[in-house]
């Protein structure tokens, strides 16, 4: 009797210790992908096992930025829904319609999260993404080839589809002005806070394995400061 009661015990206390542990989804670019960890398997990648090293020194996805910060945290991996050249968007490089890669196809997969890391605008910034007006209510399919008008739609949608999911939006550095601005206003209008980071190191314009641990170590510094 006495064991099955301290088999019971040890059961419960794993399922309140896992019921504890909180979820965490990606929605992001080529930063934030790794060969064998995106879903669905079909996205682009920029990070694989076998880069070159004139391409990047990310061997392993123990340092990708997000694989340190969910460690880090106790945290456990929901999806990590990330698409290498993806804008916010549907205006990609060279005015071709990225609609089928942007983060407005995406972000309803991902899964049931805790929390959600959105890591975007990088590719709008560099293809030169028409900006557009503010435009929060009656956003048709065609604002949604402007970035402002996209950004809003998909906060939009995301704050009414994962209720109390903590929403996080990580800017990159070095972009326009235009589109720094417009993330930040954008993201105060729904209460999405912005992570912004500094001073990334990067090869191809990627992060490095410095870059990475960078982009963890300000991610979690910004997540103490929050709580």
């Amino acid at each position: 009797m006495k064991k099955l009661s301290l088999l019971l015990l040890t059961i419960l206390f794993t399922i309140s210790a896992a019921a504890q542990t909180k979820s965490v989804s990606i929605l992001g670019d080529s930063y934030s992908t790794y060969e064998g960890f995106m879903t669905p398997a079909t996205n682009e990648l920029w990070y694989y096992a076998q880069n070159p090293e004139a391409r990047t020194d990310v061997k392993n996805v123990r340092q990708t930025w997000w694989h340190q910060v969910i460690k880090e945290n106790g945290w456990r991996l929901c999806i990590n829904n990330s698409y290498s050249g993806a804008t916010v968007s549907y205006t990609g490089y060279d005015g071709n319609d990225y609609s089928a890669r942007s983060f407005n196809t995406r972000m309803d997969n991902l899964g049931q999260p805790d929390v959600i890391f959105v890591f975007g605008a990088t590719n709008d910034s560099w293809a030169g993404s028409p900006v557009g007006e503010y435009k929060y209510e009656n956003i048709t399919w065609g604002d949604m080839y402007q970035f402002r008008p996209a950004l809003a739609h998909m906060l939009q949608w995301m704050t009414d589809r994962y209720v109390n999911t903590e929403i996080f939006f990580i800017l990159n550095d070095d972009l326009r002005d235009e589109i720094d601005e417009s993330v930040k206003t954008i993201c105060a209008h729904y209460g999405v806070p912005v992570i912004e980071l500094t001073g990334i190191n990067k090869l191809s314009g990627h992060p490095s394995v410095k870059g990475m641990r960078q982009i963890a170590d300000q991610v979690n510094a910004f997540l103490k400061t929050e709580r």
